[in-house]
């Protein structure tokens, strides 16, 4: 800085020194603030602005490194020490007091001899002539450097944090910022310092952030929570507010990252549970699109590939699921999903992606791309509409198939999918492709086992004096084979024998054992004309001798007629029941009785000589009675009397049906989507013998040696 000095008379210069404190003081006090000067070790100076004079006492000279020697007396003298980055901010603090007869206060850097830094503050004020015009200017200076060391370690501590850092005023004024605050906020510190928080980030207002800001500050208690920054941000922060003096400082971090993988982590989460939760594959792989929407993309198709192999795209696909992240556009996609497959050419992106089992992205003018692999019509009428500017076909792959298509797009304003994005929907796609395939191989599996349990199964004979209706019900958790079964046949006298039972275990020995003891029980019951509990008891026998190691429960009826029942048209019939849930018979008038008369004696192959019991009944024509396996009435909620009880409700509810029809809807009202047991039942419908046999049961089917009129005598034992 250089000032002109100013020409004056000794009566000017002398007025101007009598206004300098300290002239005219008594030389005690004038010592004693010498003393406190030197022992807060603070200089002084005195600029004569009007001969340019700068006199320093010797404090100050050894702040700045000089000595009377050294120091020229000049503000030449003084810039030279001055480190050039702040000489410019400290010229013109001075010019300013100087300009305005004001105070001057500046802290600046002081380069000594030996290279090294010092870090000075001062204060001054100029004092003008009575024209107003600065004459002089004194001040002190005093060393500050541990302060601006300790402030700049402070400083760089902030600048170096790895989280945002932020310090509002108590009117919301940003004071500081630092490195990482500029960055997460995508705007420099110049231009956020000195704003007021609620006018430079306005989408702040009325959100987590202002209440979170303002709650910090009411309560003096640091707040922390996570919130969404919307355009032109777009982005997720983690913000810990912590009162600091009579404002608010903020830390925070971008988390966008983070949050994107938590909701592709959920995301892969939710697509496995749905996937894995139910085995119907192909319904829930159709409601995939929902799941990876908005997450993934804007909206999206998913197509699964015809079990039967067709070259031409239009067969071999069809769109099963679709979703938009906007409502308004849900209605397109599902019109778009109708039409688009039977519009496509021979070579669109999608038989790419079919044949080569690889992902097919179209990262930019999708729109375009792909109108010109479609036929004009509807479809490239409503592609215009939904107007995709990216998008990535991905293959549901399982076990080296293609099975699926899960096709993605965004609009224009998302841009093209993210790698990390593109990777998660790979990731999903290949579940899916495995739930379809672990689908099919299922079916496949289920359909053989369901095959050899009917194959087990035979149809039952069909008496001129009843209809027999039987049903069988796998479970729909496993594709094993089970021990439940049903058998019907006629004995030599003309009775007719029902059987139902079910054998220990549901696997391929369950099976076995469960045809073994079936052909033992009817090859028995076929022979002669024994009774419901003499079969039971040469059973145990036969089982013994063949060595069957297994267990079965068994309810076992026989229905009999004597010429006398005949001409009185009754039937009568006599049960035993070897562990087996008991029977159930419908009454002509709607009634309903359980068979317990007879109480269950043991299973079927533990002890060959269990004693074996016997009831009977006495029926009336048109009375049904029905046998049944326990996973009609058991149920995992639920005791086996109240499954029994909600039987006996339901076949009164239904009493009077048509066998058929009280068969297929008792099963459907009893049993769950997905049973968790195999289910067999079967059903017989007695008739009068007085009229023809009524035409919905059906022709009678009987063994060439049982004539179809024949008056049944029973033969008790």
């Amino acid at each position: 800085m250089q000032v002109v000095g100013k020409r004056a008379d000794a009566e000017e210069s002398a007025a101007a020194a009598s206004d300098v404190p300290g002239v005219g003081v008594p030389a005690a006090s004038v010592e004693l603030l010498d003393l406190a000067r030197a022992a807060a070790g603070i200089g002084t100076f005195d600029w004569d602005l009007i001969t340019g004079r700068l006199s320093w006492d010797d404090r100050l000279l050894e702040l700045f490194d000089l000595t009377p020697a050294t120091f020229d007396q000049t503000i030449e003298g003084f810039n030279a020490r001055v480190h050039p980055d702040d000489l410019g901010r400290v010229s013109e603090l001075l010019d300013r007091a100087i300009t305005t007869c004001g105070d001057y206060e500046a802290e600046y850097r002081v380069l000594c001899t030996d290279g090294s830094l010092r870090w000075i503050a001062a204060r001054g004020r100029a004092l003008c002539d009575e024209a107003g015009d600065a004459v002089r200017l004194l001040g002190a200076a005093w060393d500050v450097t541990d302060r601006r060391k300790t402030q700049d370690r402070i400083a760089r501590a902030l600048e170096g944090m790895a989280v945002g850092y932020l310090v509002m005023d108590a009117d919301w004024r940003i004071g500081y910022v630092n490195a990482r605050a500029e960055k997460a906020l995508g705007l420099p510190r110049a231009e956020l310092v000195g704003g007021i928080i609620w006018e430079r980030f306005p989408g702040t207002v009325g959100t987590d952030f202002e209440a979170g800001y303002r709650r910090a500050k009411d309560t003096g208690q640091p707040v922390t929570f996570d919130a969404y920054y919307p355009e032109p941000l777009n982005a997720w922060y983690e913000v810990r507010a912590t009162p600091e003096g009579d404002g608010v400082a903020l830390y925070f971090l971008d988390i966008t990252e983070r949050y994107r993988t938590y909701q592709r982590n959920e995301l892969l989460g939710q697509t496995t549970h749905q996937l894995t939760g139910t085995l119907n594959a192909e319904e829930a792989v159709a409601r995939l699109a929902q799941l990876v929407v908005p997450t993934l993309a804007d909206w999206c198709l998913v197509s699964l590939v015809s079990d039967e192999q067709h070259t031409n795209i239009r067969r071999a696909l069809r769109d099963v699921g679709h979703w938009h992240t906007d409502p308004d556009e849900r209605a397109l996609v599902e019109a778009y999903a109708r039409v688009r497959l039977a519009a496509a050419t021979d070579e669109p992106f999608l038989a790419r992606a079919l044949s080569s089992g690889e992902p097919v992205v179209i990262e930019r003018d999708a729109s375009e791309r792909i109108r010109a692999v479609l036929t004009a019509g509807e479809a490239t009428e409503l592609l215009e509409q939904l107007a995709p500017e990216s998008a990535a076909v991905l293959p549901l792959r399982g076990r080296g198939r293609t099975v699926g298509l899960l096709t993605l797009f965004n609009g224009p304003a998302r841009g093209p999918i993210p790698p990390n994005d593109l990777s998660t929907a790979t990731d999903i796609a290949g579940r899916a492709g495995m739930a379809l395939d672990n689908a099919r191989l299922y079916r496949e599996q289920r359909s053989l086992a369901e095959g050899l349990q009917r194959s087990l199964l035979t149809a039952p004979p069909q008496p001129d004096h009843g209809q027999i209706v039987v049903r069988y019900v796998p479970a729909s958790q496993a594709a094993q084979v089970g021990g439940d079964w049903y058998d019907a046949f006629l004995q030599p006298g003309g009775a007719t024998v029902l059987a139902i039972g079910d054998v220990i275990g549901h696997d391929t020995q369950a099976a076995a054992a469960m045809g073994q003891i079936r052909t033992i029980v009817r090859s028995i019951g076929a022979l002669d004309d024994q009774s419901p509990a003499t079969i039971l008891r040469r059973a145990d026998e036969v089982m013994e001798r063949l060595m069957v190691r297994t267990a079965a429960t068994i309810a076992l009826a026989r229905l009999e007629q004597t010429p006398d029942d005949l001409q009185r048209g009754i039937t009568r019939l006599r049960w035993s029941n070897a562990g087996h849930p008991p029977p159930f018979v419908i009454n002509p008038d709607g009634t309903v009785l359980p068979l317990t008369r007879v109480r269950a004696d043991l299973l079927l192959g533990v002890r060959p000589d269990s004693a074996r019991h016997e009831a009977e009944v006495v029926l009336d024509h048109d009375a049904v009675v029905l046998l049944y396996t326990d996973g009609l009435v058991e149920r995992r909620d639920e005791d086996l009397d109240q499954g029994t009880q909600r039987l006996q409700d339901t076949l009164e509810e239904l009493a009077g049906r048509d066998l058929d029809e009280l068969c297929d809807e008792l099963l459907a009202r009893m049993l769950p989507h997905e049973p968790d047991d195999d289910v067999a039942l079967i059903a017989i419908r007695l008739f009068r013998r007085d009229r023809p046999r009524p035409a919905q049961a059906g022709p009678n089917v009987v063994p060439p040696d049982v004539p179809p009129h024949r008056d049944v005598a029973s033969h008790p034992d």
